[in-house]
């Protein structure tokens, strides 16, 4: 396996980091677990963001595991090439997550722009 697809791993499993975070902050009980999306839903400030920032990975993850399996796929990118992009989208989503949780809004706007310039960087190397 190559380098891109475990960040394909490494993305999906994210998202998850964040709903950790997110139920850590708001102060989870097992009994809330029987509803945990109302629970996730009545939070307010850095246990919002932290949901709001899972959302977001999970909406992320099909379009770059798709860029990843293109690139693979049409064999015209050179592997190391591949692997750069995958791990710098990896980075971008990590500096995301950090951003959305810091309420640091202009600079995730702008991490958030990176991270689809770089899935459509994977299209571009595989011409």
């Amino acid at each position: 396996m190559t380098v891109a697809l475990w960040c394909i791993l490494i993305a999906i499993l994210l998202p998850y980091v964040c709903t950790w975070v997110a139920k850590i902050s708001g102060g989870f009980r097992l009994k809330d677990n029987h509803d945990p999306r109302d629970f996730l839903d009545s939070l307010e400030g850095f246990g919002r963001r932290a949901h709001a920032a899972q959302l977001n990975s999970f909406e992320v993850i099909p379009a770059f595991a798709a860029a990843v399996i293109v690139a693979h796929l049409a064999g015209n990118a050179e592997l190391v090439t591949i692997n750069v992009l995958a791990v710098l989208f990896i980075t971008s989503r990590l500096l995301y997550i950090i951003c959305y949780l810091a309420d640091w809004a202009t600079l995730r706007s702008l991490v958030w722009f990176v991270g689809i310039g770089l899935i459509v960087s994977f299209f571009v190397v595989s011409v």
